[in-house]
């Protein structure tokens, strides 16, 4: 079993409230292989959002440090914090311990994010789901590293 990122299934979450359909998910969850998850969603955004971005980074949000910025400079670092709080919650009732996410997203990106700046630059590191899920010995990959099995 997975923990798979709505959009990635084509659930219209996305922050501009498309979707980003991948077919091996899709596959994964018509097989009854997959629990769907929107950290950002769970954590009480409404869909469409903002875009949001990591000023720092997720290490540095879990230390108290960095937080989570819309684009409008409106920090939403509690909701992005509840939100893999709750995926964790959702993968530990589920006993789940894989997980697929959207590379890229301030909570979902595995290999890289954003810098922060809103320019379209994308920097080496973990969005804050991605973080907390492989802290609790969820063994992450991105839909880009999926693609590559």
């Amino acid at each position: 079993m997975y923990i798979i990122s709505s959009c990635l299934c084509g659930v219209n979450c996305k922050y501009s409230g498309g979707n980003n359909l991948n077919h091996k998910c899709l596959d994964l969850l018509k097989e009854g292989k997959a629990v769907l998850v929107c950290p950002e969603q769970l954590g009480g955004l409404p869909t469409p959002r903002t875009p949001a971005e990591i000023q720092g980074s997720s290490e540095g949000i879990l230390n108290g440090n960095d937080k989570i910025i819309t684009k409008e400079n409106i920090d939403v670092t509690k909701e992005f914090l509840k939100g893999a709080y709750e995926t964790l919650h959702i993968a530990k009732l589920s006993n789940i311990n894989k997980a697929i996410l959207k590379d890229g997203s301030p909570s979902c990106g595995v290999n890289y994010v954003y810098d922060g700046n809103f320019n379209g630059t994308k920097t080496q590191g973990k969005g804050l789901t991605a973080t907390i899920l492989d802290k609790y010995g969820i063994d992450v990959i991105s839909d880009i590293d999926l693609e590559g099995e």
